[in-house]
């Protein structure tokens, strides 16, 4: 098989894990809490980052200047971000949830554009405004909450307001970690935000074997991205991404018995000309 084509299938097979996550998420919820199932998720993503890292040769020992940005990553990305979005998964659709995170690549555009100084092309501005509209009729389910500006619900910002988190999170890693393993940084990251976690819930309960799965299904999920993204470009990386949404509404449709307006079909729809914009090249 082709690099390219290896490169491909990691990313399908990562996007499917995250489909899978906010799924497992509502699962363990019948039995615990989002606070408790983020507690084990973090600690379990932390062990199983550490083989990895080791087998790809990663060196734990980073430069004293990096550490800030590790911490902000852990704190930002995981101990805040995760664990609203978890909050969010108990009170909203999981269709909402993964559709809501998926707008972070439009943010990591509006803040390179802002901090990094990257330039924004037509075809950017396309993806915007093709994904803000996706955004507007996936949170809004129908016209009449559209038009009478009954648009998402507090579960949907919590999400926004984590998927916005992670954006910040990507431009700091983008910006001073990019020498770092994929592994090393993604254990250094949960393991911290582990410690922060076991302080807040007070206790590492396991109250059943959902908590421990999508630990596992997310550790897997990112390992198998950064492989990908070592094959693959990184605008064809963001398309393949996209495909998690509708693996995520097959899931909740099965699992949780979850259903979409056909309002919401569209704005998914929209959301993949949004990637397909922001993926081209001006």
């Amino acid at each position: 098989m082709k690099e390219e084509s290896k490169g491909v299938a990691f990313i399908l097979f990562a996007s499917i894990m995250w489909a899978l996550e906010p799924v497992l998420a509502k699962l363990s919820y019948s039995t615990s809490d989002f606070l408790h199932t983020s507690v084990v998720r973090a600690i379990v993503i932390a062990m199983v980052s550490i083989p990895y890292a080791i087998f790809t040769k990663g060196k734990f020992c980073v430069k004293a200047k990096k550490i800030p940005v590790i911490l902000y990553i852990a704190i930002a990305g995981t101990v805040f971000a995760d664990l609203i979005y978890f909050f969010a998964i108990s009170k909203i659709p999981v269709i909402n949830a993964v559709i809501i995170a998926h707008m972070q690549p439009l943010l990591v555009i509006l803040f390179g554009f802002f901090l990094l100084d990257e330039n924004l092309s037509k075809y950017d501005y396309g993806g915007i405004f093709s994904m803000i509209s996706s955004a507007i009729l996936i949170t809004g389910k129908s016209i009449q909450n559209i038009l009478s500006l009954r648009i998402g619900s507090f579960g949907d910002l919590m999400v926004l307001l984590a998927t916005i988190a992670w954006a910040t999170t990507a431009i700091a890693a983008r910006k001073y970690l990019r020498s770092l393993n994929a592994g090393v940084i993604t254990f250094y990251r949960f393991f911290i935000a582990s410690l922060i976690l076991i302080l807040i819930a007070k206790a590492v309960r396991i109250d059943n074997v959902y908590q421990i799965l999508v630990g596992i299904v997310v550790a897997m999920g990112t390992i198998f991205y950064y492989e990908g993204l070592k094959r693959v470009k990184a605008a064809k990386v963001a398309a393949l991404e996209l495909s998690s949404p509708f693996f995520a509404s097959i899931f909740a449709f099965i699992v949780l018995h979850e259903t979409m307006t056909a309002l919401q079909i569209f704005g998914i729809l929209l959301l993949f000309l949004g990637i397909y914009f922001l993926s081209k090249k001006s």
